[in-house]
């Protein structure tokens, strides 16, 4: 039956994409389906958020992000990709589907509801945060975004593979296979610079398999016997951000010779060019520095924590959905892989998590305050189990974002909840994640720290808990002025106050930001 309902919901969309033929590309991440469309205009997004299962809609630069959910949409994306590559008739599909979100809006259109109001102006602060995003340093991280979210699913599965291990060991139990599970989530990560090297070449116009093959020698033992200002190279060093400058090098390299080289012997000269010279810079200089930057970064959130971590995790776990609302947030993904790779974990993302507590303690506040706004309330219940779960987005931008005030209340759950975890921090307990991607209740199978598994959830847990509190209790007493409360106290917002929309969600849950994967 699962299945079956995967295949619904890859055909209810396709049509409403523009059909198998205005699909150039389809991939995923944690939580979107992420397509390559010809022709924008061809999709209708109205339609695409009536749907039951879509959670949201965002275009980001070349990409058309279709918010499904995590685990949903590794099950779609291949019934979609299968739809496409067989390009059959999908003009039935296409009335159905129309026809199933058309009876939707005309019933929703019988009363302009709240949620449907505040996703109006939900799609309108995205719409205009878009507008804002497009500068060339926001273009820049997220192309450096777009490296390193394919490796996501990979991190995750290796870093649960090793919390496994290490709680086997801890117990005593099953000595011979914890070896084998040590192997098994070993073997990414000690190779994740060549795939980083690949994705980054995709990304920067080159040869995927030429960046892989300059970044693999940063990870080949036999660096080992290459002096660089006469101390010998350590197989490794300069990590993921060592294989992100080599590949970014050979992609340059390569487009350099791909305009020079005659086509008769291109073939045989680029690639050679674009490896001795890209790889020669990066064992006489790129990895020397990329390795002085990792060292640095570990070492700055270490002092960060050690000595500030109260204020720091208050300050990070504060700022963080205002980071994601400016696209700045994606700088911080090579730094979690950097300190993943050289430390066993990032001590960054339980922090950040944090963000997504404050907002689910708002969202459930927000419900109890306005009691007799059904419309509202049905957005927070379908909304709130993502938000649990570490999928912040449909409440951001279905309730906290468009109200205004229970934001800045989320905001304060956030900093709480990240004060806390700092403060243990300081107190010599080390919360961190093996992996990026989810959050909320998602990160307890992929927690790690220096105090043992256990200690290290209960920590997080603490966090969770301050985060619900501080952003419930924030958000009930200060969330709201008197007169917001009655206005928006009914089933429906005056006329006066009601934003029109185009076309009514299903859900009432509005357009997510365009940012990555695995958002608190």
């Amino acid at each position: 039956m699962a299945g079956n309902e995967h295949v619904a919901t890859a055909a209810a969309i396709l049509p409403l994409v523009g059909g198998a033929a205005n699909v150039t590309s389809v991939t995923h991440c944690m939580t979107r389906l992420r397509l390559g469309l010809a022709d924008r205009s061809r999709v209708d997004d109205a339609a695409l958020r009536a749907l039951p299962a879509v959670l949201g809609v965002v275009e980001d630069g070349d990409s058309y992000q279709i918010v499904l959910g995590p685990g949903k949409v590794a099950r779609v994306t291949p019934e979609f990709a299968r739809l496409v590559d067989e390009s059959a008739d999908t003009a039935p599909v296409a009335e159905a589907a129309t026809g199933a979100a058309t009876g939707v809006a005309r019933s929703d259109d019988a009363a302009a509801s709240t949620a449907d109001a505040l996703a109006s102006r939900g799609a309108e602060i995205r719409a205009e945060r878009r507008s804002r995003n497009r500068t060339p340093l926001k273009l820049f991280l997220r192309r450096i975004a777009d490296i390193f979210v394919p490796l996501i699913p990979a991190l995750i599965g290796c870093g649960i593979i090793a919390g496994l291990g290490g709680l086997l060991v801890n117990l005593g139990w099953a000595g011979g296979l914890t070896s084998a599970l040590t192997a098994v989530s070993s073997g990414f990560m000690a190779l994740i610079a060549v795939f980083v090297g690949y994705n980054t070449a995709k990304e920067f116009g080159g040869t995927p398999v030429l960046g892989g093959a300059v970044a693999a020698i940063i990870v080949f033992p036999g660096v080992a016997k290459v002096e660089v200002f006469g101390t010998p190279l350590v197989p490794g060093q300069g990590g993921v951000l060592g294989a992100l400058g080599a590949a970014a090098l050979a992609a340059y390299v390569e487009r350099w010779c791909r305009r020079r080289v005659p086509e008769a012997v291109d073939v045989l000269v680029t690639p050679t060019l674009t490896v001795l010279v890209s790889g020669l810079v990066t064992l006489y200089g790129l990895m020397y520095v990329a390795g002085e930057v990792a060292e640095g970064i570990g070492t700055a959130a270490d002092w960060l924590l050690t000595h500030t971590g109260a204020f720091a995790g208050f300050v990070l776990g504060g700022l963080f959905l205002p980071l994601v609302m400016l696209g700045l947030h994606q700088a911080l993904i090579p730094i979690h892989t950097t300190l993943i790779e050289s430390q066993g974990y990032t001590v960054l993302l339980p922090v950040l998590a944090m963000a997504g507590a404050g907002q689910v303690g708002c969202a459930i506040a927000v419900a109890l305050r306005l009691k007799r706004n059904t419309s509202l309330r049905k957005t927070v219940r379908s909304a709130l189990p993502a938000g649990v779960l570490g999928v912040g987005e449909p409440l951001i931008y279905g309730v906290s974002l468009p109200l205004g005030r229970p934001f800045i209340t989320a905001c304060v759950g956030g900093a709480a909840g990240g004060g806390l975890v700092g403060l243990f921090s300081m107190l010599g307990t080390k919360v961190g994640a093996t992996a990026i991607g989810p959050s909320g209740w998602a990160l307890f199978p992929l927690l790690a720290g220096n105090r043992g598994l256990g200690t290290t959830a209960a920590v997080y847990g603490l966090g969770l808990l301050a985060g619900y509190g501080v952003g419930f209790a924030a958000t009930y007493l200060f969330g709201f002025d008197s007169a917001t409360l009655r206005e928006l106290n009914a089933d429906t917002l005056p006329a006066s106050a009601s934003a029109p929309a185009a076309a009514p969600a299903a859900t009432g849950i509005a357009e997510p930001s365009p940012a990555q994967p695995s958002e608190p």
